[in-house]
């Protein structure tokens, strides 16, 4: 129940876009399709269920006070939590930079279609913010922190296929110039930021 309910909380209630707007840029250049959309969304996915574990054992064995303690009595007052933010983007800059290899040699079309945007998962602030969000509500295991991770991936994955499925709906409606590209897209994140507020009523 405990991981269902952190599943729903970070994908839903939690979501990394209509909650914080993080990971805008990416999310605003990369919708314009469904296709690249749910290929981003897929990378952001795989990327936090791997880099959230990990940096969650970095956090509970190596980066916060008395996290050495194994290494010996006289490291447990050892405090090397002030390098989370390096240790956290090197991790995800890593798995990042897998990803990459791996889009580029199975799907050479989606590659080039992502372009820039795919290496730029790396400094999404969505993937980093989910990390530091997981040292904030210190969980209880690593199968929640994975949980948590796979919830946040899902979320952002649901609000760019979303948001790309209705922008190539309206292409070809009649909107008013000023509004067109990015500005609908803006209009249409806070509206469904607004309805994403709905889902407060599901946490358990």
């Amino acid at each position: 129940m405990e991981y269902i309910n952190i599943f729903i909380k970070s994908a839903f209630i939690d979501n990394m876009v209509f909650t914080f707007f993080f990971g805008m840029c990416s999310y605003l250049a990369v919708s314009k399709t469904v296709k690249t959309a749910v290929g981003l969304g897929a990378a952001v996915i795989f990327v936090l269920v791997i880099t959230i574990p990990i940096n969650y054992l970095l956090e509970e064995f190596v980066l916060k006070e008395g996290a050495l303690t194994w290494m010996g009595d006289e490291y447990a007052t050892m405090d090397l939590s002030f390098l989370s933010f390096i240790m956290f983007i090197a991790v995800i800059a890593s798995i990042v930079q897998l990803v990459e290899m791996l889009v580029e040699k199975f799907s050479p079309a989606l590659y080039g279609a992502l372009g820039i945007f795919l290496p730029l998962i790396a400094v999404n602030c969505a993937i980093l913010g989910a990390a530091l969000f997981m040292q904030q509500k210190q969980f209880a295991n690593i199968g929640e922190a994975t949980v948590y991770g796979l919830g946040s991936g899902f979320g952002w994955f649901i609000a760019i296929v979303l948001i790309a499925a209705i922008r190539e709906k309206i292409k070809y409606s009649h909107i008013p110039g000023p509004l067109k590209g990015v500005g609908m897209a803006f209009i249409l994140t806070g509206l469904m930021g607004l309805a994403f507020l709905g889902f407060l009523g599901f946490e358990l």
